[in-house]
């Protein structure tokens, strides 16, 4: 696979490969971006072709110019470990397309206790009625994941960091017990994305992004990826085959403009996500900042450790206020929009609480609890905006 239109003998910095990437721009004819093909019938010139199933494209589904494009880029975002990326219609659909790819009736699956909400739900509901038996682990567990493998444990899926609660795991001791015993090691790596934490390279088997955050970047997509390994690549373009998965061409031309600028956007969240962090430890509203890349974050080591950098989602308890203060609060940000998802150029803000469905590990804050987005705004009006609402939390 070419990382650009000329491949060269040194290997291309990151932040170049995400350019060149999936480029070819002499079959797209001298244009820079790749044609959106919009196409389910592949017409094959001879008989012997068709039964043969000769030729680079079969069957819309199955692949067409303009998700090659994005698949080598992506590839090269990986890094070497990465034997193939499948697109998926959504976060959600990579999730749970990647853990159908490996289960099956009567295995055993362990999930961290702070993994996004629909993972818990499909995991609760679908995988339960086939037949799969899902437990639930604190994310701190590290090594001592040894201690709930079963016999027909199958896979571990962690979320690094909880994109809700923001702990973070060990994922190199959960990856060597996991694998000691056979097990395949699934992660959702949509908070730091390949650019920040390369899974693949930690002990990860299959990596889940919901593209709809960062990749895409600007709010208008729903989308997946499932990144994996020589180990799990087989299984996985089985899944997507057998469950008929696909991306729309328009949403995946828009995943490959968001990648092109992917360095410069999430640069950008990281340091202002740390600014407005940094700030907010020192309001005294807020009782702490859950943010792995502050020093003060019980996570900070293994962050460091295995990630390059940090996006701009993160969460902050308030000390004790009644709802209605809360909701005040809420209500007087102009800059902060209330609205799930987050990882697009837009600040947002939505209040939450782990305590209904978390079953392995408490969620006793202390105070009420809001994530925040920093979008690619300035940080100085968003600070701004943040002081009105905590004198409208005071005032109520």
């Amino acid at each position: 696979m070419s990382s650009g239109d000329d491949e060269g003998t040194k290997p291309l910095k990151t932040e170049t490969a995400l350019v060149t990437a999936g480029r070819d721009t002499k079959g797209q004819k001298g244009f820079v971006n790749p044609p959106v093909v919009h196409g389910s019938t592949v017409l094959y010139p001879t008989a012997g072709d068709l039964r043969a199933h000769r030729g680079e494209y079969r069957y819309g589904r199955h692949g067409t110019p303009t998700t090659k494009a994005l698949q080598q880029a992506l590839m090269a975002l990986e890094g070497p470990q990465c034997a193939g990326v499948g697109l998926a219609p959504s976060g959600a659909a990579a999730i749970s397309t990647a853990l159908l790819a490996v289960l099956k009736s009567g295995d055993h699956l362990l999930v961290c206790d702070n993994a996004y909400q629909p993972t818990r739900n499909f995991c609760n509901g679908l995988l339960a009625r086939y037949g799969v038996e899902t437990s639930y682990f604190d994310p701190l567990i590290g090594a001592g994941i040894t201690s709930l493998l079963k016999p027909n444990t199958r896979a571990v899926l962690i979320e690094a960091p909880g994109s809700q609660s923001f702990e973070m795991p060990d994922i190199r001791a959960i990856a060597t017990g996991a694998h000691a015993h056979g097990a395949i090691m699934i992660d959702d790596n949509t908070w730091a994305t390949p650019l920040f934490h390369r899974s693949l390279e930690q002990g990860i088997d299959i990596s889940v992004q919901a593209a709809t955050k960062y990749i895409g970047g600007h709010s208008d997509i729903m989308f997946g990826t499932i990144s994996a390994n020589v180990r799990t690549w087989p299984a996985i373009t089985e899944a997507i085959r057998l469950l008929g998965i696909c991306a729309g061409p328009d949403d995946v031309f828009l995943a490959i403009r968001g990648l092109r600028t992917l360095a410069v956007r999430l640069a950008q969240h990281h340091r202002s996500g740390l600014e407005m962090a940094q700030w907010l430890a020192e309001r005294p509203e807020v009782l702490r900042v859950l943010h792995p890349a502050l020093e003060s974050d019980p996570g900070h080591a293994i962050w460091k450790r295995d990630f390059t950098g940090a996006s701009g989602l993160f969460s902050i308890v308030l000390k004790p206020a009644p709802q209605k203060a809360v909701d005040a609060m809420l209500d007087s940000l102009k800059l902060f929009g209330m609205g799930y998802s987050w990882g697009g150029f837009e600040s947002l803000i939505i209040p939450f609480d782990c305590s209904g469905y978390r079953t392995a590990t408490p969620w006793t804050p202390g105070g009420p609890t809001l994530r925040l987005h920093i979008g690619l705004e300035n940080v100085e009006d968003l600070k701004a905006d943040l002081v009105g609402g905590f004198e409208a939390l005071r005032a109520a």
